[in-house]
């Protein structure tokens, strides 16, 4: 899907409070702690979207810090205008990137949870490399981990959870969970946040799949 170019994004991202700007990205490297003014635990998601899930998360959990990280201007600022509206919320940040470059910008040990909700499948076999389940992001995500930390993966493309759990297998990491369909699992789902893809293909019929995992 073509995204539509929205003017001014990029300008308007680079004026917002709450994105960490790419020119203080290497700064903030294992000083994360000291951005948000405390030692509780950081979690990011990667392709965080519009804004539902990360937003929320922060909402609900005061006591952590959110990380939300989008390659897209046209996206992010549609997250940036929906935080704009929660002045409460004080736990969270933005930063536009590109998350093949996520160990340039967080330390070892300084990540409690990743969190990938609906990643872009990459479906020909050549672009294997930048689907975000896979074993070469799956040894960024071991590098930043703090040790028993957890990647989530929610996805209703099957051909691309069957390829999380086997690159999963490959890169040595342990399974926590797994199952193919959440919201019918009564453990699983208990607190799950609905993303706006999530909301979208649960309404079509596909069921929803999820997969945790842990160096």
């Amino acid at each position: 899907m073509r995204l539509r170019n929205i003017p001014g994004s990029r300008e308007f991202i680079a004026g917002s409070s709450h994105v960490i700007q790419e020119e203080k990205l290497a700064d903030c490297r294992g000083k994360w702690h000291e951005l948000f003014g405390n030692d509780s635990p950081i979690f990011i998601e990667i392709g965080t979207g519009k804004w539902r899930f990360i937003t929320q998360l922060a909402e609900r959990d005061p006591g952590a810090n959110y990380i939300g990280i989008e390659k897209y201007s046209s996206v992010l600022i549609k997250a940036i205008k929906k935080l704009e509206e929660r002045p409460d919320i004080h736990n969270l940040f933005f930063i536009r990137m590109d998350a093949e470059y996520i160990t340039d910008v967080f330390a070892p040990g300084e990540v409690a949870g990743i969190y990938l909700n609906f990643s872009d499948p990459w479906p020909k076999d050549r672009h294997a490399r930048r689907r975000l389940p896979g074993k070469e992001f799956l040894e960024r995500y071991r590098r930043i981990l703090v040790p028993g930390g957890e990647v989530a993966f929610k996805t209703d493309n099957q051909d691309l959870f069957a390829f999380a759990i086997e690159a999963a297998r490959e890169a040595g990491y342990t399974t926590i969970s797994c199952t193919h369909d959440l919201h019918h699992d009564p453990v699983l789902n208990a607190g799950n946040i609905m993303t706006e893809y999530e909301e979208r293909f649960s309404a079509m019929g596909n069921p929803i799949c999820k997969l945790v995992i842990t160096p």
